[in-house]
Protein backbone atom coordinates (compact mmCIF):
# COMPACT_ATOMS: atom_id res chain seq x y z
CA UNK A 1 0.00 0.00 0.00
CA UNK A 2 1.23 2.70 -1.01
CA UNK A 3 0.33 6.21 0.39
CA UNK A 4 0.71 9.91 -0.64
CA UNK A 5 0.76 12.93 2.12
CA UNK A 6 0.82 16.60 1.55
CA UNK A 7 1.86 19.68 3.38
CA UNK A 8 4.10 16.63 5.46
CA UNK A 9 6.85 19.83 5.74
CA UNK A 10 3.86 21.25 8.14
CA UNK A 11 2.94 20.26 11.50
CA UNK A 12 -0.55 18.32 11.47
CA UNK A 13 0.89 16.64 8.10
CA UNK A 14 4.00 15.43 9.79
CA UNK A 15 2.21 13.54 12.48
CA UNK A 16 -0.24 11.69 9.63
CA UNK A 17 3.45 11.12 7.96
CA UNK A 18 5.02 9.73 11.45
CA UNK A 19 2.03 7.62 12.19
CA UNK A 20 1.93 5.82 8.65
CA UNK A 21 5.69 4.85 8.78
CA UNK A 22 4.72 3.73 12.31
CA UNK A 23 2.52 1.34 10.68
CA UNK A 24 4.32 0.15 8.47
CA UNK A 25 2.97 1.81 5.10
CA UNK A 26 4.97 3.13 2.26
CA UNK A 27 4.41 6.96 1.95
CA UNK A 28 5.34 9.36 -0.60
CA UNK A 29 5.00 13.45 0.21
CA UNK A 30 4.45 15.96 -1.97
CA UNK A 31 6.67 19.09 -0.77
CA UNK A 32 7.83 22.58 -2.57
CA UNK A 33 11.88 22.47 -3.67
CA UNK A 34 11.96 25.60 -0.77
CA UNK A 35 9.90 23.98 1.94
CA UNK A 36 11.79 23.18 5.57
CA UNK A 37 12.41 19.26 5.78
CA UNK A 38 13.18 19.55 8.89
CA UNK A 39 9.87 17.33 9.82
CA UNK A 40 10.68 14.54 7.82
CA UNK A 41 14.52 14.16 8.82
CA UNK A 42 15.13 10.86 9.27
CA UNK A 43 11.94 9.56 8.16
CA UNK A 44 12.01 6.78 5.52
CA UNK A 45 9.90 8.28 2.83
CA UNK A 46 9.75 8.97 -1.23
CA UNK A 47 9.94 13.18 -2.08
CA UNK A 48 7.93 13.99 -4.83
CA UNK A 49 8.94 17.85 -5.68
CA UNK A 50 6.34 19.93 -6.38
CA UNK A 51 3.20 22.19 -5.74
CA UNK A 52 -0.49 22.28 -5.77
CA UNK A 53 -0.92 24.98 -8.46
CA UNK A 54 1.66 22.68 -10.87
CA UNK A 55 -0.87 20.10 -12.74
CA UNK A 56 2.18 17.93 -13.56
CA UNK A 57 3.58 17.39 -10.40
CA UNK A 58 0.30 16.32 -8.75
CA UNK A 59 -0.01 13.48 -11.51
CA UNK A 60 3.50 12.57 -10.57
CA UNK A 61 2.38 12.59 -6.75
CA UNK A 62 -0.53 10.49 -7.13
CA UNK A 63 0.81 8.24 -9.76
CA UNK A 64 0.72 4.73 -8.10
CA UNK A 65 -0.91 5.47 -4.81
CA UNK A 66 -3.94 3.65 -3.12
CA UNK A 67 -4.72 6.59 -0.68
CA UNK A 68 -4.32 10.47 -0.65
CA UNK A 69 -3.80 12.38 2.60
CA UNK A 70 -4.00 15.98 1.72
CA UNK A 71 -2.91 17.66 4.57
CA UNK A 72 -1.20 20.69 2.94
CA UNK A 73 -2.99 24.34 3.40
CA UNK A 74 -2.06 28.16 3.50
CA UNK A 75 -2.80 28.28 7.16
CA UNK A 76 -2.17 32.16 8.06
CA UNK A 77 -4.37 34.45 9.79
CA UNK A 78 -2.89 37.21 7.76
CA UNK A 79 -2.25 37.47 3.83
CA UNK A 80 -0.82 40.19 2.29
CA UNK A 81 -1.96 38.90 -1.03
CA UNK A 82 -5.29 36.84 -0.32
CA UNK A 83 -5.27 35.45 -3.60
CA UNK A 84 -2.31 33.32 -3.11
CA UNK A 85 -3.90 31.66 -0.27
CA UNK A 86 -6.85 30.90 -2.51
CA UNK A 87 -5.33 29.32 -5.24
CA UNK A 88 -3.18 26.93 -2.72
CA UNK A 89 -5.83 26.13 -0.76
CA UNK A 90 -9.78 26.14 -3.29
CA UNK A 91 -7.86 25.73 -6.65
CA UNK A 92 -4.91 23.07 -5.33
CA UNK A 93 -7.15 21.40 -3.53
CA UNK A 94 -9.84 20.50 -6.75
CA UNK A 95 -6.67 19.50 -8.72
CA UNK A 96 -4.86 17.56 -5.87
CA UNK A 97 -8.19 15.39 -5.89
CA UNK A 98 -9.22 14.82 -9.10
CA UNK A 99 -5.24 14.13 -9.50
CA UNK A 100 -5.97 11.20 -7.71
CA UNK A 101 -9.12 10.33 -7.78
CA UNK A 102 -8.17 10.13 -12.40
CA UNK A 103 -4.84 7.59 -11.01
CA UNK A 104 -7.10 5.27 -9.02
CA UNK A 105 -6.61 6.30 -5.14
CA UNK A 106 -9.49 3.67 -3.57
CA UNK A 107 -9.46 6.96 -0.45
CA UNK A 108 -8.48 10.27 -0.12
CA UNK A 109 -9.32 11.70 3.01
CA UNK A 110 -9.03 16.12 3.20
CA UNK A 111 -7.61 17.83 5.68
CA UNK A 112 -10.28 21.48 6.36
CA UNK A 113 -10.80 23.17 9.30
CA UNK A 114 -12.96 23.56 12.30
CA UNK A 115 -12.74 26.98 10.66
CA UNK A 116 -14.81 25.84 7.73
CA UNK A 117 -18.04 25.04 10.67
CA UNK A 118 -20.24 27.44 11.42
CA UNK A 119 -21.67 28.50 15.13
CA UNK A 120 -24.62 27.49 16.92
CA UNK A 121 -27.41 30.18 17.69
CA UNK A 122 -27.47 29.14 21.33
CA UNK A 123 -23.66 29.26 21.93
CA UNK A 124 -23.59 24.90 22.20
CA UNK A 125 -20.88 23.33 20.46
CA UNK A 126 -20.53 23.17 16.76
CA UNK A 127 -21.13 19.92 14.57
CA UNK A 128 -20.83 18.59 11.60
CA UNK A 129 -24.18 19.01 11.17
CA UNK A 130 -23.90 22.82 11.61
CA UNK A 131 -25.29 25.10 9.34
CA UNK A 132 -23.06 27.50 8.17
CA UNK A 133 -22.91 29.81 5.14
CA UNK A 134 -19.91 31.94 3.07
CA UNK A 135 -21.12 35.45 4.80
CA UNK A 136 -20.22 33.41 8.19
CA UNK A 137 -16.64 32.98 7.46
CA UNK A 138 -14.42 35.82 8.98
CA UNK A 139 -11.26 36.18 7.30
CA UNK A 140 -9.95 34.95 4.11
CA UNK A 141 -8.39 31.37 5.50
CA UNK A 142 -11.92 30.53 6.89
CA UNK A 143 -13.41 31.80 4.06
CA UNK A 144 -10.86 29.75 1.68
CA UNK A 145 -11.18 26.32 3.90
CA UNK A 146 -15.04 26.51 3.22
CA UNK A 147 -14.90 27.28 -0.01
CA UNK A 148 -12.19 24.12 -0.68
CA UNK A 149 -14.74 21.89 1.63
CA UNK A 150 -17.78 22.52 -0.53
CA UNK A 151 -15.61 21.63 -3.67
CA UNK A 152 -14.43 18.30 -1.87
CA UNK A 153 -18.20 17.73 -1.00
CA UNK A 154 -19.47 18.42 -4.50
CA UNK A 155 -16.62 16.34 -6.01
CA UNK A 156 -17.44 13.59 -4.03
CA UNK A 157 -21.65 13.52 -4.78
CA UNK A 158 -20.85 14.69 -8.72
CA UNK A 159 -17.85 13.57 -9.78
CA UNK A 160 -17.51 10.08 -7.24
CA UNK A 161 -14.27 10.89 -5.98
CA UNK A 162 -13.83 8.71 -2.87
CA UNK A 163 -13.15 11.78 -0.55
CA UNK A 164 -13.53 11.56 3.32
CA UNK A 165 -13.35 14.96 5.05
CA UNK A 166 -12.04 15.63 8.61
CA UNK A 167 -12.17 18.92 10.64
CA UNK A 168 -9.25 19.27 13.29
CA UNK A 169 -9.69 21.66 16.00
CA UNK A 170 -6.79 23.73 17.10
CA UNK A 171 -3.66 21.96 17.48
CA UNK A 172 -1.04 21.92 19.80
CA UNK A 173 2.11 19.54 20.41
CA UNK A 174 5.72 18.44 19.53
CA UNK A 175 7.25 20.03 15.42
CA UNK A 176 5.45 22.96 15.33
CA UNK A 177 8.22 24.68 13.90
CA UNK A 178 6.74 27.48 11.91
CA UNK A 179 5.07 27.78 14.50
CA UNK A 180 1.08 27.80 13.61
CA UNK A 181 -1.11 30.58 15.05
CA UNK A 182 -1.92 28.32 17.40
CA UNK A 183 1.22 27.47 18.70
CA UNK A 184 2.25 31.22 18.39
CA UNK A 185 -0.04 31.29 21.38
CA UNK A 186 2.36 29.80 23.46
CA UNK A 187 5.39 30.85 22.15
CA UNK A 188 4.16 34.37 23.13
CA UNK A 189 3.17 33.53 26.04
CA UNK A 190 6.30 32.52 27.56
CA UNK A 191 8.34 34.78 25.85
CA UNK A 192 6.44 37.59 27.97
CA UNK A 193 4.06 38.94 25.14
CA UNK A 194 0.85 37.98 25.69
CA UNK A 195 0.37 39.42 29.74
CA UNK A 196 -3.26 39.89 29.49
CA UNK A 197 -5.79 38.01 27.85
CA UNK A 198 -9.34 38.66 25.52
CA UNK A 199 -12.41 36.53 26.55
CA UNK A 200 -12.71 33.80 23.97
CA UNK A 201 -12.37 30.05 23.31
CA UNK A 202 -10.68 27.38 21.48
CA UNK A 203 -11.08 23.24 21.15
CA UNK A 204 -7.49 22.15 21.88
CA UNK A 205 -6.57 18.68 20.62
CA UNK A 206 -3.29 17.46 20.94
CA UNK A 207 -1.64 16.72 16.82
CA UNK A 208 -0.85 13.26 17.53
CA UNK A 209 -4.69 12.45 18.19
CA UNK A 210 -5.35 14.72 14.96
CA UNK A 211 -3.33 12.29 12.68
CA UNK A 212 -4.80 9.26 14.35
CA UNK A 213 -8.02 10.93 13.73
CA UNK A 214 -6.72 11.13 9.89
CA UNK A 215 -6.11 7.33 9.67
CA UNK A 216 -9.34 6.16 11.17
CA UNK A 217 -10.83 8.30 8.88
CA UNK A 218 -9.04 6.59 6.02
CA UNK A 219 -9.76 3.07 7.55
CA UNK A 220 -13.69 3.96 8.68
CA UNK A 221 -15.20 6.86 7.41
CA UNK A 222 -17.93 7.49 5.03
CA UNK A 223 -17.41 9.12 1.89
CA UNK A 224 -18.69 12.15 1.37
CA UNK A 225 -18.83 12.57 4.90
CA UNK A 226 -16.97 14.78 7.28
CA UNK A 227 -15.33 14.42 10.88
CA UNK A 228 -14.55 16.74 13.40
CA UNK A 229 -11.09 15.96 15.43
CA UNK A 230 -11.37 18.02 18.66
CA UNK A 231 -10.15 17.74 22.00
CA UNK A 232 -11.53 20.24 24.82
CA UNK A 233 -13.34 23.30 24.75
CA UNK A 234 -11.42 25.97 26.71
CA UNK A 235 -11.32 29.94 26.99
CA UNK A 236 -8.08 31.29 26.42
CA UNK A 237 -7.78 32.16 30.02
CA UNK A 238 -7.41 28.04 30.73
CA UNK A 239 -5.45 27.35 27.78
CA UNK A 240 -2.67 30.27 29.51
CA UNK A 241 -3.28 28.84 33.06
CA UNK A 242 -1.61 25.44 31.48
CA UNK A 243 0.89 26.96 30.26
CA UNK A 244 1.89 28.86 32.75
CA UNK A 245 1.53 26.58 35.44
CA UNK A 246 3.34 23.94 33.49
CA UNK A 247 6.29 26.73 33.13
CA UNK A 248 6.59 28.00 36.31
CA UNK A 249 5.66 31.74 35.42
CA UNK A 250 2.15 33.79 36.86
CA UNK A 251 -0.85 33.31 34.37
CA UNK A 252 -2.60 36.34 32.94
CA UNK A 253 -5.00 37.89 35.49
CA UNK A 254 -6.13 40.91 33.39
CA UNK A 255 -8.81 40.62 30.57
CA UNK A 256 -8.84 42.46 28.19
CA UNK A 257 -11.50 44.24 25.84
CA UNK A 258 -11.52 43.82 22.34
CA UNK A 259 -12.63 46.78 20.81
CA UNK A 260 -9.34 49.14 21.95
CA UNK A 261 -7.57 46.59 20.33
CA UNK A 262 -8.30 47.35 16.85
CA UNK A 263 -6.31 49.88 16.34
CA UNK A 264 -3.31 48.17 17.71
CA UNK A 265 -4.16 45.05 14.96
CA UNK A 266 -4.36 47.87 12.21
CA UNK A 267 -0.94 49.51 12.67
CA UNK A 268 0.35 45.55 13.45
CA UNK A 269 -1.06 44.88 9.75
CA UNK A 270 0.34 48.38 8.28
CA UNK A 271 3.70 47.51 9.78
CA UNK A 272 3.37 44.04 7.91
CA UNK A 273 2.39 45.42 4.82
CA UNK A 274 5.98 47.98 4.87
CA UNK A 275 8.07 45.84 6.61
CA UNK A 276 7.17 41.70 6.20
CA UNK A 277 6.21 38.99 8.56
CA UNK A 278 3.04 38.48 10.36
CA UNK A 279 1.31 40.58 12.62
CA UNK A 280 1.63 39.62 16.66
CA UNK A 281 -2.40 40.24 16.41
CA UNK A 282 -4.65 40.93 13.34
CA UNK A 283 -8.23 42.59 12.97
CA UNK A 284 -9.75 39.04 11.68
CA UNK A 285 -8.36 37.35 14.53
CA UNK A 286 -9.91 40.28 17.26
CA UNK A 287 -13.41 39.19 15.04
CA UNK A 288 -13.03 35.89 15.25
CA UNK A 289 -12.14 36.36 18.90
CA UNK A 290 -15.89 37.59 19.21
CA UNK A 291 -17.42 33.95 19.78
CA UNK A 292 -16.31 31.06 21.82
CA UNK A 293 -15.18 28.73 18.84
CA UNK A 294 -16.07 25.13 20.67
CA UNK A 295 -17.07 22.50 18.85
CA UNK A 296 -18.09 18.28 19.14
CA UNK A 297 -15.63 15.46 18.42
CA UNK A 298 -18.84 12.86 19.19
CA UNK A 299 -19.18 11.69 15.48
CA UNK A 300 -15.73 10.85 15.13
CA UNK A 301 -15.56 9.21 18.56
CA UNK A 302 -18.72 6.67 18.37
CA UNK A 303 -18.30 6.72 14.59
CA UNK A 304 -14.03 5.94 14.04
CA UNK A 305 -13.09 5.10 17.05
CA UNK A 306 -11.18 8.57 17.96
CA UNK A 307 -10.16 9.07 21.71
CA UNK A 308 -8.41 12.39 21.95
CA UNK A 309 -6.38 12.78 25.35
CA UNK A 310 -6.67 15.75 27.49
CA UNK A 311 -5.95 19.10 25.76
CA UNK A 312 -3.84 19.82 29.16
CA UNK A 313 -1.18 17.56 27.58
CA UNK A 314 -1.50 18.65 24.05
CA UNK A 315 -0.69 22.21 25.45
CA UNK A 316 2.21 20.87 27.76
CA UNK A 317 3.66 18.66 25.01
CA UNK A 318 3.62 21.71 22.90
CA UNK A 319 5.60 23.54 25.53
CA UNK A 320 7.98 21.33 26.27
CA UNK A 321 8.87 20.89 22.68
CA UNK A 322 8.95 24.77 21.67
CA UNK A 323 11.11 25.22 25.08
CA UNK A 324 13.78 22.59 24.26
CA UNK A 325 14.12 23.70 20.70
CA UNK A 326 15.19 27.11 21.65
CA UNK A 327 11.45 29.33 20.38
CA UNK A 328 11.71 31.01 23.86
CA UNK A 329 14.94 32.40 23.18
Amino acid sequence: MTALVTGASGFVGSAVLRHLVAQGEQVRVLMRDASNRGNIAGIECEVVTGDLTDAQSLTRAVKGCDVVFHVAADYRLWVADPSVMYRANVDGTRNLLRAAAEAGAGRIVYTSSVAAIGYEADGSPGSEATVATIGDMIGHYKRSKFLAELEAMRLAAEEGVPVVTVNPAAPFGPRDIKPTPTGRIVVEFARGRMPAYVDTGLNVVHVDDVATGHLLAWRKGNIGERYILGGDNMTLREILGVVADHLGRPAPRIRLPRLPLFPIAWGAELASRLFGGEPMVTAEALRMAKKRMYFSSRKAIDGLGYAPRPGKVALTDAADWFRDNGYFE
